[in-house]
């Protein structure tokens, strides 16, 4: 099994201060539509194909697997992304946390598995290694609060 966290904060010094709404609109623009938040042609394809008072379901083409995720929004709190279909099984979730401070954090945190690969192998070990790396999931939270801000300076968030 992966699993894999990392905390960034909202706000580091120097930066635009995002508040936890807006912070929330940009987690549910990105897990509406990846293609606005990832590097331009890394998701190809991201449409919501079925939506319900609970949850939504989306179909992407990220780095050219297809995928199908169950999608639950806890509002100004956490989304978590349930991987129903593509190469890993599990749930991925971005949490908005304060810390003892009370300084807004953005957490990721997952634990999923490779399907048809032998548990904890070494294809599940060199997902941990990516996740955990400088470019994984850290990177990524920091990319999402960057073009967070880019829609709030451009007005459309």
């Amino acid at each position: 099994m992966i699993y894999s966290t990392a905390t960034v904060p909202v706000n580091p010094v120097g930066e635009t201060t995002l508040t936890r709404a807006q912070v929330w609109q940009g987690l549910v623009l990105k897990a509406r539509d990846a293609r606005l938040f990832l590097p331009e042609g890394l998701c190809t394809r991201c449409d919501v194909v079925e939506e319900s008072a609970t949850h939504f379901v989306r179909e992407a083409t990220i780095a050219g697997t297809d995928l199908r995720e169950i999608i639950v929004l806890t509002p100004e709190s956490k989304v978590t992304f349930f991987q129903a279909t593509g190469p890993r099984e599990g749930a991925i979730v971005n949490e908005l946390v304060e810390d003892e401070d009370g300084a807004l954090q953005l957490r990721f945190y997952c634990y999923l598995g490779l399907r048809d690969k032998t548990p904890d192998g070494p294809d599940e070990q060199v997902e941990q290694t990516q996740f955990d790396s400088d470019n994984g999931y850290k990177a990524a939270l920091h990319s999402t609060l960057k073009r967070t801000r880019e829609l709030l300076a451009d007005g459309s968030l």
